[in-house]
């Protein structure tokens, strides 16, 4: 039986590690941290719930039942699992997510050292993406390529970040904004929502699953067990860099103005702290940041897109890179404005697709229990994406009365409803037709 070696599953847990940490993963953690000020911890928490959390569950959900969506959604049948999947890659690969990463890239780390044009955004994504292309043709080297070579580099930045920030704060801690005060683990889960990492997961487990294999380890219970361990060194690791981004924001409001974003907290901390040297620092830590998620999302479309179609790996690599290289000049505010109520309506889906894949490995019949709440979760997201796309009244009656409607939790109680009936009805059906 084929194993790794220690090393190669460290590559792999930081391979894991550098695919999840984009751009958004960066900024909305000091951000929070600003705002929540004295009650950054239990924000933190609830960040780390659905940041670090959930995408963990995703993927030891996946890691049981083979490393990819499609056996996750298995119980909804074919087609309705292959929509399903083809949203979940095109919502986080080449319409949204991927070029995303080369905008807040650009913006965050690129505008501050060069004067903003389109000429420079066009220059730059071009160079990008090159490098994009080049790594995601490669897949069976993405541990080399990115687990041992870029990930180092993106670390030591970041150490040097978080030590910044632990030992040496602008200032001290803030007092909470008004939201944060009254429902600091409330705000914190939310915000851990932004960075979309359980939808990432969804699509990096097969990246993690085929990187293990491109290994020779074909044994399925072996495959799992690595996916989890790089999984959860992950998670350890997001965590830490978490945590240090929350101190630095909610010890720098005296360098930024109220309701600072994530990018101006960042880049003020570093001026502050390392002058132009620190700029450079900053603009090294998002591109590699952004480079390495890009490069998992467009492999795993790859490796979808050519399995589900007639298509080639390599095929679908250039024609997706050459996409997002186009879409991302469109900008960072058209890019949002569209990919938020497509994201906000497959949210529900995704976590009810994890939790139900966790629970539902040894029932007999889970097509039973998915479909109906899958279903709820569906008609709740449509809901959600249309409100945030402004087609509907966000203060619908009936659905403002719902239990954490506030907190663009609605459709969570009815998800849950229709969990227990969906069980009890194929208990009762079961044990008629047993006792029949």
């Amino acid at each position: 039986m084929k194993t790794l070696s220690p090393a190669n599953i460290l590559a792999l847990g930081f391979m894991t590690f550098a695919l999840f940490l984009g751009a958004g993963n960066i900024i909305f953690p000091p951000s929070a941290g600003l705002l929540a000020g004295e009650n950054m911890w239990p924000t933190a928490l609830g960040f780390l719930l659905t940041a670090v959390g959930l995408p963990l569950l995703t993927l030891v959900a996946l890691a049981r039942v083979g490393g990819g969506i499609q056996e996750l959604t298995a119980p909804l049948g074919k087609y309705p699992g292959l929509i399903l999947a083809i949203l979940v890659y095109l919502s986080i690969g080449p319409l949204f997510a991927t070029p995303r990463t080369a905008v807040v890239s650009y913006e965050v780390g690129v505008v501050g050292l060069v004067e903003d044009s389109w000429q420079a955004l066009l220059i730059y994504s071009l160079v990008y993406f090159t490098v994009v292309l080049c790594l995601a043709l490669k897949p069976g080297r993405l541990v080399d390529n990115i687990g041992k070579l870029i990930t180092p580099v993106l670390l030591l930045a970041l150490v040097i970040l978080g030590i910044a920030a632990l030992l040496f704060p602008a200032g001290d801690v803030s007092e909470a904004a008004s939201a944060y005060r009254e429902n600091p683990l409330i705000e914190g889960v939310l915000q851990g929502y932004l960075t979309m990492d359980a939808l990432g997961a969804l699509v990096f487990g097969v990246v993690i699953t085929r990187a293990i294999r491109d290994r020779q380890v074909q044994e399925t219970h072996v495959v799992t067990r690595y996916t989890i361990t790089a999984s959860v060194i992950a998670a350890v690791g997001l965590a830490l860099v978490y945590l240090a981004l929350f101190q630095l924001g909610a010890t720098s409001s005296s360098l930024v103005e109220p309701g600072a974003n994530g990018g101006q907290i960042l880049a003020a901390f570093v001026q502050y702290r390392f002058g132009t040297a620190g700029s450079l620092l900053l603009a090294v830590v998002i591109t590699l940041a952004c480079l390495t998620t890009a490069v998992g999302l467009i492999s795993a479309c790859g490796a979808f897109f050519s399995r589900e179609f007639p298509v080639s790996y390599e095929q679908v690599v250039w024609v997706f890179t050459i996409f997002c290289m186009a879409v991302s000049n469109q900008g960072l505010d058209s890019l949002i404005r569209v990919s938020i109520p497509v994201l906000v309506g497959l949210y529900p889906l995704a976590i009810v697709l994890v939790c139900l894949g966790l629970f539902l490995p040894g029932w007999q019949r889970p097509q039973n229990i998915m479909r109906p709440v899958m279903l709820v979760a569906l008609l709740f997201g449509i809901i959600d994406g249309l409100k945030a796309a402004g087609f509907m009244d966000r203060d619908t009656a009936w659905m403002s009365g719902l239990p954490f409607a506030s907190l663009g939790l609605g459709w969570l109680v009815p998800a849950i409803v229709m969990l227990v009936i969906a069980i009890v009805v194929d208990q009762l059906r079961y044990g008629r037709l047993r006792s029949a």
